[in-house]
């Protein structure tokens, strides 16, 4: 090769090294604090990021796991994270708080609160919680609910003997038998005491008490700053759990194992955590409307309910806590 054509491939070669260096420069970053450990309703983030679909869009994810919904949130109000994945219902109280934050996407909007009882007890209803202990932890999203709860299915707060825990204990503590029931979310616990207690749900929602269930958060700032690359993460989203309800559960599953190699997790939980939220994605008035989307009438509800429980004043406007620009419609 003479000298000529050396320098040109030299040339050409760094060429595309500038094009490789600048496209991945090009990538917009998001970091995205999740609410816990992984469990099943991580699958569509990690889906996304093991098949590329994250890069695909110009987009470069840090998957964070979390300690809990409130220490996510305060990260994401601290501007410590981009975007939050946590129940909505806790972002609404810390924005009572002054946190300012809005949800970006619902998936699962129906309430998944739960007391949870063995399965072949003779609780039926929340009215048969009369006389029984329940083991919950203070601060979770049950406890500011327990009043208003036990008062809608005919109860008082002497009616029953609520045993508080550490975070850490809650399950622990039921499965040992040392309480009738357990507040927790149903598909989440259901799955981690099958072997241990199995146990059936009675939904707080049955009590027609409305708490927003999973979503993406973001603070205000953020979302005006990085909109198009929060539309992107939301898009990518959005597909990847239509791809896991459209029969490829087993691959949600792959891919948070994949994604934390070093964790025993147990596959089976988590295929049976991302199946029973399959019931909570769909609320009356957001039924047959696109995946993400959020309705005003459901945090219109939420938002009285709360009011009720002593959680947030009066007279919030629902829109103050949810957008879906970023969803398509």
């Amino acid at each position: 090769m003479n000298g000529w054509a050396k320098n040109l491939g030299a040339a050409l070669a760094g060429v595309a090294m500038t094009l490789c260096a600048t496209a991945a420069d090009a990538a917009d970053q998001l970091t995205v604090r999740m609410d816990f450990i992984p469990w099943g309703t991580h699958a569509a983030m990690h889906l996304a990021q093991v098949k590329g679909w994250f890069e695909e869009a110009g987009l470069e994810v840090d998957i964070q796991d979390g300690t809990g919904s409130a220490n996510t949130i305060q990260l994401v109000a601290a501007g410590q994270a981009d975007v939050g994945q946590v129940q909505l219902g806790v972002m609404a109280v810390a924005k009572e708080q002054g946190a300012d934050l809005t949800s970006i996407a619902g998936w699962f909007r129906k309430s998944d609160l739960a007391v949870l009882v063995d399965r072949d007890s003779d609780i039926k209803t929340g009215a048969d919680l009369k006389g029984k202990s329940i083991v919950n932890f203070n601060g979770s999203p049950w406890s500011p609910y327990i009043p208003s709860y036990l008062k809608a299915v005919g109860l008082s707060e002497g009616d029953v003997d609520i045993v508080a825990v550490a975070p850490a204990a809650l399950m622990s503590t039921y499965t040992a038998k040392q309480a009738d029931t357990v507040m927790t979310t149903a598909p989440f616990g259901l799955p981690i005491i099958e072997s241990s207690r199995p146990s059936r749900a009675i939904l707080m929602a049955d009590a027609g008490i409305a708490f927003p269930s999973y979503g993406l958060i973001v603070r205000n700032d953020t979302l005006t700053a990085k909109k198009d690359a929060l539309k992107r993460l939301v898009e990518v989203e959005v597909k990847a759990w239509e791809y896991i309800y459209d029969g490829h559960i087993d691959e949600g599953v792959e891919a948070i194992i994949a994604n934390r190699p070093g964790m025993k997790l147990d596959p089976t939980v988590l295929a049976k955590q991302i199946e029973l939220y399959k019931d909570f994605i769909f609320t009356s008035s957001s039924e047959g409307k696109p995946f993400g989307v959020q309705t005003e009438a459901d945090w219109a509800k939420a938002l009285a309910d709360m009011q009720k429980a002593g959680i947030v004043a009066a007279e919030r406007d629902p829109h103050d806590y949810f957008t879906n620009e970023l969803v398509a419609q």
